[in-house]
């Protein structure tokens, strides 16, 4: 393997990971998502900081390992990811780009001016009808519920606003 060039730059290093998926979620990335925080380079070790959508994440190894597999086909040997929980992940973490995935995988995404799912706003990512139904708290994963379209009767994922 090859050593980290002097001039590996963080820059290109968020360029390298921004196209690890998530393991769930395999149309967003981990930048998209928001749980890629922080790369730095200390000593020519390469330092990645990831957090979790919510303590306990099943994901996070899987993530690690995905990082690691990314930085050792690059040629990168000396590194260290690390998992950190503050501050707490949120959905606001999220890019444009990826709510926008979210959507078009069928996926609603999370609200993001407000958490409280009450005042609306959720809408069917099939049909874009507002007229949605909470169907289950918990949906394919702890961080969705279950929603069901009241307008073109689809059910589907909402991404929990945190």
């Amino acid at each position: 393997m090859v050593a980290m060039s002097e001039k590996t730059t963080t820059d290109q290093l968020f360029e390298l990971l921004s196209s690890v998926t998530d393991p769930e979620i395999p149309v967003l990335t981990l930048q998209d998502l928001g749980v890629l925080r922080d790369i730095s380079i200390d000593d020519g070790v390469i330092n990645v900081t990831i957090t979790p959508t919510y303590a306990g994440c099943p994901a996070m190894q899987t993530m690690r390992v995905d990082i690691e597999k990314a930085l050792l086909k690059a040629g990168h040997q000396q590194f260290n990811v690390k998992e950190s929980l503050s501050p707490a992940w949120s959905t606001d973490w999220m890019t444009p780009n990826g709510r926008e995935k979210l959507r078009a995988y069928g996926i609603a995404p999370p609200l993001k001016s407000s958490c409280d799912q009450s005042s609306g706003g959720i809408e069917c990512p099939q049909c874009n009808s507002s007229e949605v139904k909470r169907i289950s708290e918990f949906g394919s994963t702890a961080c969705k519920a279950l929603y069901q379209c009241q307008r073109c009767l689809e059910p589907f994922d909402y991404f929990k606003c945190i």
